[in-house]
């Protein structure tokens, strides 16, 4: 084991410490999002990825990033780079409130395996109804079993105006 990164648990003064756990803890309170987290094995990074209602600028990712930095010294957190973004404009929803939040947005949805000869399916998301992610496409309403899906992604709308 190279560094504390070589799996997603951290021993930190005699105990054993799991990072998103460490994370879901610490960033609501600080006023944000927790939206995702990663870390490569290799490099030591850890990334991590916020957001709050009305967005997230360079000022709110270096507070998070200074406050992290002082709890992973406290909880003895071995790692080499720490990054803190925004979850960029084609953000991942993860949790249950992110299809409500996102619902009337356009996404795109990866699945595990081909369905109808298709792993992607673009629409408009109409929300979460059981484990069921409901979205309207261009082929009509459909409905997809969260266990199939890998990932969703809200698709980039950027509007364009003339600066005149």
């Amino acid at each position: 084991m190279r560094n504390g990164l070589d799996s997603p648990f951290f021993f930190a003064v005699g105990r054993m410490v799991k990072l998103g756990e460490l994370l879901e803890r610490t960033i609501p309170p600080l006023g944000y999002e927790l939206v995702d987290w990663d870390k490569s094995v290799r490099s030591g990074l850890v990334r991590v990825f916020i957001d709050k209602l009305n967005g997230v600028d360079v000022e709110d990712c270096a507070r998070v990033s200074n406050h992290l930095t002082h709890l992973f010294a406290v909880e003895n957190v071995d790692y080499e780079r720490l990054e803190v973004s925004s979850p960029g404009l084609d953000r991942p929803l993860k949790k249950s409130a992110d299809f409500a939040r996102f619902a009337g947005e356009e996404v795109r949805l990866t699945l595990r395996h081909s369905v109808d000869n298709a792993r992607r399916i673009k629409g408009v998301l109409r929300g979460l109804e059981g484990d069921m992610v409901r979205l309207d496409t261009d082929a009509g309403p459909r409905a997809v079993a969260l266990a199939d899906i890998e990932k969703v992604r809200l698709v980039p709308r950027i509007e364009w105006r003339n600066s005149r």
